[in-house]
Order: structure tokens, then C-alpha cells, then sequence
């Protein structure tokens, strides 16, 4: 099997704690050969070097760009940087998996986009929630049908935390909506299934956090014809127990990341509409509006988390487009919708920068 070589740029918890960690299990080294590292801390460099046998190093991410040898570049800089370095590896005619974010503006998305095309490259985000087992079963069990339509989903990716690192920075770009929102707004995107823009109403707050950008998001999203889809990101939510409840006219479903637990009744004719009062069997006592339904339900386990069997589906799909041609997983085109949205958020709730 032909091995595709990589090189990393950064190596904070996305690019070695997930990407790298998936190029050094045995899917990954069949695969793929990390060749460089870009870091600007030294001891990262230098556990990079141990932790990739053969790999060369770097302060400057640039440097690296300049090698003829490097098949793909993972993009895992701070959010802010995302853009810049993407398009400088574009330019220099890298494959490139960008982290999430994808930017935090359309016309960013849009210019990578362009560029990736003019130099013949191939350009994709790591949104590997896409493809979280548990969100791959939501989505089979809403198109079976039995759960009938659906009125309402609601997503919860909440908890309770306090933090004060760069991702509690506006001007990093971080805050909630741009650091945990991008896999819940995927699949909501996703869900809602409409090239429209949706309908938006949105709340940010900031509870948790150190700095200046938002910990806390509710974000409504509504399109005709389509299920109303409540999201909600929350660092102060401590008794949060699911992360998916759904409601269809013969159905709910409720989730976890490792149990989905569903039920359905098998399709029966509703009562006729009256305006008469209801009685009980007598005749004549009332009666309160009720029926028996005859409940089919199920409870799944869900094996295989976004951090682990998630990135082995992207890249093993990154391998099989730039190897032979096949669909790409996540195009970035399809990830405007969502930077759109999310400046939509943004422009709905101001907020000062101050850090």
C-alpha cells in the first residue's frame, strides 16, 4: 500500500493529541508517514521527533512548505491562523486537512476554496463528528421513518467547565460557537438538509470563562418544511444527560455519544375529531383524551468515539480520494452554509474584544 506523507503544523491537543494520535495507530502507519513537524515550542519539537521516527522539525511552518515530498499538510494551528496557513500551504500546492474552525468568515472559506482549485489541490476541514458512530445511527433511524415526522431536535453538546486558555479569546477567534460549535452545527446542517440559509435565533453569553468570547450558545434553527433544531452549548450545565432528544409524531429518541435508547408505535388511524364531550365506559362520566399505544423500543450501545474511530473514517477517506479518486467525505463547499450561519450568530450578538 502506498503511503501518503504528512506533515503536521502544530502540535497542541488537535494535531498530536487526535490527528497525530491517529497517524501512529496501525490504520494510520499503513497509510501515512509523518515527514515534518512545525511547532514554536522546542520540547514539542523535540517529542515530535522521538514520537515520529524520521520525521524532521521546525519552528517555522514555512519552511516545511517548501518540501517536494509532503503529500499532505494537517493545518492545526489556533483558530486565527487557520486561514492564512491554509492558503500559504494552497499556494505552495499542499493537500490540506484544515481543523475546525474552517474560518470564522464565508469569504475566508470562499478564497480557500479558490485557491485550492486554481492550484489543483485538494482542500477538506476536519469535521470527523460527521461520522461519529452515534450521529451515523441518529441519522438511519430518522431516515427508516419510524419515529414518523419529526417535530423537533434538540442538541446539547454541554457540561460543566470553567476555562481561561486562548479559546476564551475573541481574538484568537475562539468562544464556544467556533471552538465546540462547528460539530453540532455540522450535524444540525446536516439534519436540516436545506441549501437555503435557515432562519436564526441565537443567544451568546459568556459564564465560565476568562476572557472576552462567549462559553454559552443557544442557537435556534427553523427552514419551511424542515424540523425546528435547538442547540445549545452550555459550560454550566452540570446535570446534562443527553446530547440528542428527538420528537416525531410516532417516535422519540434520546442519545448519548455511547446510548441511544428510541421508541415508535406501529402506525395506527388517529380518532376522529369531536366536539362532543368523551365519557368513560359508563356512558357517562368524563373522560380525559387518552389511548393505548402498543410501544416498540430499543436501546443501543454505540462503540467508537469522534476522537478515535472518527478520524480513522476521514483520513481513510482523505487516502481513498487522493489515492483513487473517490468522493471526498467532507467537501468544503458544503461548509459555507455553517460559517454563514455562524457569522449570522455573531453579528446578532455583539460582543467587545478585549483580550
Amino acid at each position: 500500500m502506498k503511503k501518503l506523507n504528512v506533515a503536521i503544523i502544530g502540535q497542541g491537543r488537535s494535531g498530536r493529541d487526535i490527528h497525530g494520535k491517529y497517524f501512529l495507530t496501525e490504520a494510520g502507519r499503513e497509510r501515512y508517514n509523518v515527514v515534518a513537524v512545525s511547532d514554536k515550542i522546542e520540547a514539542r519539537r523535540v517529542r515530535a521527533r522521538e514520537e515520529y521516527p524520521g520525521c524532521d522539525v521546525y519552528e517555522d511552518y514555512r519552511e516545511l512548505l517548501q518540501r517536494k515530498d509532503i503529500d499532505v499538510v494537517v493545518n492545526s494551528t489556533f483558530s486565527y491562523l487557520h486561514y492564512p496557513v491554509t492558503m500559504d500551504a494552497l499556494r505552495h500546492g499542499k493537500n490540506v486537512v484544515s481543523e475546525k474552525p474552517f474560518s470564522k468568515f464565508a469569504i475566508e472559506c470562499e478564497d480557500m476554496i479558490r485557491t485550492a482549485k486554481e492550484n489543483d489541490v485538494t482542500l477538506t476541514v476536519f469535521q470527523q463528528s460527521r461520522v461519529a458512530p452515534y450521529f451515523t445511527r441518529i441519522r438511519e433511524i430518522i431516515d427508516s421513518g419510524k419515529l414518523g415526522d419529526i417535530a423537533q431536535i434538540t442538541i446539547h453538546f454541554s457540561g460543566y467547565s470553567r476555562r481561561w486558555d486562548w479559546q476564551t479569546s475573541r481574538r484568537y477567534y475562539g468562544g464556544c460557537l467556533l471552538n465546540t460549535g462547528p460539530h453540532p452545527l455540522d450535524q444540525a446542517l446536516q439534519l436540516l438538509d436545506t441549501e437555503e440559509m435557515p432562519n436564526v435565533f441565537s443567544v451568546l453569553k459568556r459564564i465560565n470563562s476568562a476572557g472576552d468570547a462567549e462559553d454559552y450558545a443557544k442557537v435556534i434553527l427553523t427552514a419551511p418544511g424542515r424540523p425546528l433544531i435547538d442547540l445549545e452549548i452550555s459550560p454550566a450545565d452540570a446535570y446534562n444527560d443527553f446530547t440528542y432528544r428527538i420528537h416525531g409524531s410516532r417516535g422519540s429518541l434520546t442519545a448519548t455519544l455511547s446510548k441511544i435508547k428510541w421508541k415508535y408505535f406501529d402506525e395506527c388511524e388517529m380518532p376522529k375529531f369531536t366536539f362532543e364531550p368523551l365519557t368513560k365506559a359508563d356512558g357517562l362520566s368524563p373522560a380525559y383524551c387518552s389511548e393505548k399505544l402498543n410501544w416498540n423500543e430499543f436501546e443501543e450501545d454505540m462503540s467508537g468515539s469522534p476522537f478515535d474511530y472518527a478520524p480513522a473514517k476521514f483520513y481513510a477517506n482523505l487516502y481513498d480520494h487522493l489515492t483513487d479518486g473517490a468522493d471526498l467525505l467532507i467537501k468544503p463547499e458544503k461548509l459555507l452554509q455553517q460559517i454563514r450561519v455562524i457569522e449570522l450568530i455573531h453579528a446578532q450578538n455583539p460582543m467587545p474584544t478585549w483580550c
